[in-house]
């Protein structure tokens, strides 16, 4: 029997210190978010970070809970019960971090018989951090938990052209009736180091400027490029014009070099050199989260506005849309049929 799994990022049960604490606890202890050494990841995380960070961050989750909750995780259920109405097969929900878990979701799957599971991490670029800690936890869960179960992962969709017709008129829509100068495409930052440790050539990912327009079998992994392309191809959708938009990074942490231009320094500088109107888009994000409502939607539009500017647009990320449910229901529905005549054959 075949089922789907959806796993976001995650978020706190709560805006609760205690409960921030325990999401930044989980998450930021994950080798692939911090790749040092454990005792040395122990010491940042533990040792410091966790002893003031929880409260501050705690403060921002407050500013953007929902009555419902976590917005990602209240639009990741909607997401979920909307595709589960247009396919034939069971559809469940997961974090990597927080609540409902990966093995819960599994679980979930594993109960009602299924045993040929197709996962979907929801992040349209592949990243260590991201989508390759999901499937690295997902095997180690198999391999203990569910030995029966048999996985097929849904590849970064960063350029496929169903995700960046439905990611190209979500920023139509929303600007339609608005007037702005200059587009900016957000993505959140990694460390330079993770682009190279993702570099399956060893030799490729120079962050040169160069390198991510070379073709290469190294972007098959490599997130920077992939960032890159998502805009390109969407500029393109759109008939925008060299210098009508851009491409930043957001949400670095610690001294190591980060992939840049940085965002706040960005929109900052749109504003001081003149740019009265701009808008800004998410695309490393299918869901609304804190980077994007509190870290975008309120610091962001603060640092423009204070800086000169005059409005500052933001675009949703894609979320529940009708058009992006039937564009994954379609994915679905595909794999299942090619799993059905791999069977059969």
């Amino acid at each position: 029997m075949k089922g789907v799994l959806l796993v976001n990022l995650g978020s706190p049960d709560s805006t609760k210190v205690e409960d921030v604490k325990k999401y930044l606890d989980e998450f930021l202890m994950d080798e692939r978010v911090i790749d040092v050494p454990w005792i040395l990841r122990a010491f940042i995380v533990k040792g410091i970070i966790l002893r003031t960070r929880p409260k501050k961050s705690a403060e921002a989750y407050r500013k953007i809970w929902w009555d419902e909750g976590s917005p990602l995780i209240v639009l990741s259920r909607r997401l979920r019960e909307k595709v589960e109405e247009l396919v034939s097969v069971p559809v469940a929900l997961a974090m990597r971090y927080g609540n409902p878990s990966l093995e819960a979701g599994l679980k979930e799957l594993y109960d009602k018989g299924v045993t040929e599971v197709l996962l979907i991490p929801l992040y349209p670029q592949f990243a260590m951090a991201t989508t390759e800690t999901i499937l690295v936890l997902a095997e180690k869960l198999r391999k203990k938990l569910f030995p029966d179960m048999r996985f097929t992962t849904l590849p970064a969709f960063y350029n496929h052209p169903d995700y960046i017709r439905v990611l190209s008129v979500s920023i139509q829509e929303t600007l339609q009736d608005k007037d702005w100068e200059h587009l900016l495409f957000s993505y959140h930052g990694v460390p330079e180091r993770h682009i190279r440790k993702s570099d399956i050539t060893k030799s490729h990912c120079k962050i040169d400027g160069q390198c991510c327009n070379t073709p290469s079998p190294a972007h098959q992994f490599c997130y920077r490029h992939q960032c890159y392309e998502t805009t390109k191809q969407v500029a393109a959708y759109l008939g925008l014009k060299e210098g009508m938009y851009s491409t930043s990074f957001q949400s670095r942490l610690g001294k190591d070099p980060w992939l840049q231009p940085f965002t706040d320094k960005t929109v900052a500088g749109l504003a001081e050199n003149g740019t009265k109107k701009m808008a800004i888009v998410t695309p490393a994000f299918v869901s609304d989260c804190l980077e994007t409502l509190e870290e975008i939607g309120m610091e962001a539009r603060e640092d423009f506005l204070e800086k000169g500017g005059d409005e500052f647009h933001v675009v949703p990320c894609i979320n529940d849309r009708d058009d992006w449910v039937k564009v994954l229901a379609r994915w679905m529905d595909e794999w299942a049929k090619e799993e059905e005549l791999l069977a059969t054959n």
